[in-house]
């Protein structure tokens, strides 16, 4: 076997068991009993030891070295195993299973405190969470030459540092500080919307929200929906585990949480299978894959195309007045202004002000600059700061989001970068179909889909971020496109 061809055989089996964890965390948010957290901790640990093993094994820098490919896709994977091998290789094996140990550990305190609004319950565990990861990112930073904290945003969406992010924040500070007053007086001098009146069942809301992933063209034979704290995408291209949370007296939370993670799974089902198990045939970062679920919710869901569709068909599904159905009314319920403290139901508009407080935290946390001990005043002066409101507890300020108590520190800019970016490839995609929303006006989703299976599912990890949405749209990530899509939806009265 040629150097190439032995190291395709070793990614391959990394990857195999990089399912394996991803289904086993999987399990633990949707099905584990809180009982089995210590075995899974432990479970879960083994395995990335012996991911991380395989990835530095002697002979693999020897390999690497000797390995030729030819063919673009053959050159750009032994150029993301290179990097992998020179990130593994910063990080000794006892580290990698100490956090893992550590991150699973304190997300299970983190759900007893969330619900409990109690921070100091799971301060300790979020402290060693934290100490971990600066010694992993001062490791990364001495292997890369990148600062601590850019080799850890590194590792989420390659390529984007926090120079990179820095200048988009304060511009975009600088737009929130006025748009948001603006959009605030004509929404106030618009009708109030009309809310759907309830109780909805559970069971209604399941079945709906399953035929909507469908119509979106998820493929249930590869594909599971199911409950959790916190919803997200998990599992293997072949094998996608969604969740989501239900509500009775709220279906917008549950539905619009699917449509959002059905995004992150037509990701994956997309992803070149012929490239399966190789770093090339992965998702291009996290800030794509947000791109990715945010053009279904946001872009095409929310619009007023898709919403003629659907209204009509969540007042056949729930019955009662039909008023609060009109598309009129969904557009002005699901796309109204809010200073909300929780980040997840916020609106595009402040949504961006919940992910720049969390990135500037959490530069400080690893940096040393803040101690976790202060994180929930730091928190609750940092929102006030961004928009005027104090949360009255920690479950509404940092308890929040999973990311950092399972050790995602520096995961957080790939949201609102993933909204631009949504933004710029629909207006490329509507573009190149301008009967785009006349299809999503009948609930068909299918042109869209497939222009991003062409321009970005199929691309796996062939391109940088960058360069991904140069070939989309003609030009690197422009946040003038998010700012002008915020403008025509928000500030036009």
């Amino acid at each position: 076997m040629t150097a190439y061809a032995d190291l395709k055989t070793r990614f391959a089996r990394i990857a195999a068991l990089g399912e394996a964890s991803g289904m086993l965390h999987w399990d633990a948010a949707a099905m584990m009993p809180p009982g089995g957290a210590a075995a899974r901790g432990e479970q879960l640990a083994t395995l990335a030891g012996l991911g991380h093993d395989l990835l530095t094994a002697p002979e693999v820098a020897g390999q690497l070295g000797e390995a030729e490919a030819t063919g673009a896709s053959d050159i750009a994977n032994l150029a993301l195993m290179r990097r992998a091998h020179l990130r593994a290789t910063a990080l000794p094996t006892a580290l990698v299973e100490a956090m893992t140990r550590a991150n699973a550990a304190c997300e299970t305190v983190w759900r007893e405190a969330r619900a409990a609004s109690d921070f100091a319950r799971v301060q300790p565990a979020l402290i060693e969470v934290v100490r971990l990861q600066r010694e992993a990112a001062a490791a990364l930073s001495d292997a890369t030459g990148l600062a601590p904290f850019d080799a850890l945003m590194d590792g989420f969406q390659p390529g984007i540092l926090a120079a990179d992010v820095e200048p988009v924040f304060a511009a975009y500070e600088v737009f929130l500080a006025d748009a948001l007053p603006r959009a605030e007086a004509i929404q106030a001098a618009r009708p109030a919307p009309i809310p759907p009146q309830g109780p909805f069942a559970i069971a209604a809301q399941r079945a709906l929200c399953r035929s909507l992933a469908a119509r979106a063209g998820l493929d249930f034979d590869h594909a599971r929906l199911d409950e959790s704290t916190h919803p997200f995408c998990g599992g293997t291209p072949t094998d996608v585990r969604i969740t989501t949370r239900y509500r009775e007296d709220d279906f917008a939370q549950s539905l619009l949480g699917v449509l959002h993670e059905t995004g992150h799974a037509l990701y994956e089902r997309g992803l070149p299978a012929h490239l399966a198990r190789q770093p090339v045939g992965e998702a291009a970062g996290m800030a794509t894959h947000e791109s990715q679920s945010l053009i279904v919710e946001m872009q095409a869901c929310r619009s007023d195309s898709f919403l003629r569709f659907l209204g009509p068909l969540l007042h056949e599904t729930f019955g009662g007045d039909s008023a609060p159905y009109a598309p009129e009314n969904l557009a002005r319920l699901w796309r109204r202004v809010s200073r909300g403290f929780i980040r997840v139901d916020a609106d595009e508009l402040t949504y961006p002000a919940h992910v720049i407080l969390r990135f500037r935290l959490e530069r400080a946390l690893i940096a040393g600059d803040l101690a976790v001990a202060d994180l929930p005043g730091a928190w609750n002066e940092a929102i006030h700061a961004m928009l005027g409101i104090t949360p009255p507890d920690d479950a509404r300020g940092c308890l929040q989001d999973i990311h950092w108590y399972d050790g995602a520190f520096g995961y957080f800019p790939s949201y609102t970068l993933g909204a631009m970016a949504a933004a710029q490839l629909m207006r490329a995609a509507r573009n190149a179909s301008p009967t785009l929303d006349r299809s999503l006006a009948q609930g068909d989703m299918a042109p869209l889909i497939g222009w991003l299976r062409g321009n970005i599912h199929s691309q796996g990890s062939r391109f940088g971020f960058q360069d991904l949405l140069r070939n989309a749209t003609g030009k690197p990530l422009d946040p003038a496109d998010y700012t002008a899509h915020l403008t025509e939806r928000y500030l036009t009265a």
